[in-house]
């Protein structure tokens, strides 16, 4: 898969795509649809995903608390098991975010990534103002050459498939229920950082990735499948791992700390992508590091049974 960040600078193989566009937070079976219908558009066209960074909700609310379900790393990995040839992740900017919607379409769509098809969900807006629709698109389209799909939302079983519905269901704990409306775990993807080193003081040396800007699960311990994906240590992995503040060490700062089972080997630097398959149990502060790790082994004995039946 090829990333293309800037619309004015667009390499001639990178034209002539059938796009899906949109945000995409969380890749859930309703964006996937979204891109099946544009894989099928054109069967024979690169398939590209039209997206942003930042997401233009941070752009305009930067102060919010964090929301997003996937970082840009973890969306282009999704997006590449996907089948999608040609990610064109756009800088959102200020240029960007004052085009009219017909400057969008004229400018970037049809001039600037040469698109020849485009899918987008019914609930699509763009341009300054969000004042732009599918139904808009499809007329620019018809104006500026380029096809218009409009795709409908998707429901699932417990109702409509959002992106909101899948954070409330990792702020509550059920990562299964998120699994069922992304078709796929929900993944924590960054660089392993260098913590304290108290887990390996404490027989579990875990690796430590930040979960800045990203929307949190519900805080404590999971039982985890992990993708080491760069370096000598390649491959998949079970485990289990802790989000959250550490209230046995005073720590503030969120983050996700994981500890691979049957692992030896340093992956600080290396990037790792974290599934969240069950929650174990919350946060919790003991009186004495004994106990601490007699439940480390207990959380560690419960994610083996549980990873061994996933």
């Amino acid at each position: 898969m090829r990333i293309i960040r800037d619309y004015q600078f667009v390499r001639p193989e990178d034209r002539g795509a059938t796009a899906a566009i949109g945000n995409f937070d969380g890749l859930h079976i309703g964006h996937q649809a979204v891109i099946n219908i544009a894989r099928d558009a054109a069967p024979d066209a690169p398939l590209g995903v039209v997206t942003f960074e930042p997401h233009p909700r941070e752009f305009f609310t930067s102060d919010a608390p964090p929301f997003r379900l996937m970082n840009a790393e973890t969306k282009a990995n999704r997006l590449e098991k996907l089948g999608v040839e040609r990610l064109y992740e756009l800088n959102f900017n200020a240029s960007l975010a004052s085009l009219t919607a017909e400057e969008f379409a004229r400018d970037i769509i049809a001039k600037g990534l040469g698109l020849t098809h485009v899918v987008v969900g019914a609930d699509f807006c763009f341009g300054k103002g969000r004042a732009g629709n599918a139904k808009l698109l499809q007329e620019f389209g018809e104006t500026y050459g380029f096809g218009v799909t409009i795709a409908q939302l998707v429901a699932g079983d417990r109702g409509q498939v959002s992106s909101t519905n899948i954070r409330q269901a990792l702020s509550d704990g059920r990562p299964e229920d998120a699994f069922r409306m992304l078709g796929h775990w929900h993944r924590i993807d960054g660089e392993v950082i260098r913590g304290e080193q108290r887990g390996r003081e404490l027989g579990y040396p875990t690796a430590n990735m930040s979960i800045e800007g990203l929307h949190p699960a519900k805080f404590g311990v999971y039982a985890v499948l992990v993708d080491v994906l760069t370096g000598p240590h390649k491959g998949s992995y079970h485990g289990a791992a802790s989000i959250g503040v550490r209230p046995m060490f005073g720590e503030n700062r969120p983050n996700c700390e994981t500890f691979l089972f049957d692992f030896k080997g340093d992956l600080y630097g290396e990037h790792l992508s974290v599934a969240l398959v069950e929650y174990l149990r919350g946060e919790e502060k003991f009186d004495a590091l004994n106990a601490l790790i007699a439940q480390m082994q207990a959380d560690c004995t419960r994610a083996r049974d549980i990873l061994a039946r996933t």
